[in-house]
């Protein structure tokens, strides 16, 4: 298993957190002030530099109002395509 903040699949979960962002209309900067965290914070996940955890990305996933387990059902499906 990689762990690399560079494997397709984690690319692929970061993904679909900045379209989940984008199709709430929010920037970078109005999501990192809902999570009390710098803008820096969005940038490094969203770029790479930066591993999400499992309550992050619940977190994240409710301050966009979108559903952490829909999402992540989501991307479960999107697994089972490419495996």
């Amino acid at each position: 298993m990689q762990k690399s903040l560079q494997s397709a699949e984690y690319q692929r979960l970061i993904a679909l957190l900045i379209a989940a962002r984008h199709k709430a209309g929010i920037r970078q900067h109005g999501l990192a002030k809902k999570l009390g965290k710098p803008q820096s914070f969005v940038a490094k996940y969203e770029g790479g530099e930066r591993r999400l955890d499992v309550v992050e990305f619940i977190t994240i996933a409710e301050a966009l109002g979108a559903d952490p387990a829909k999402l992540f059902k989501q991307f479960l499906r999107g697994k089972s395509r490419s495996a």
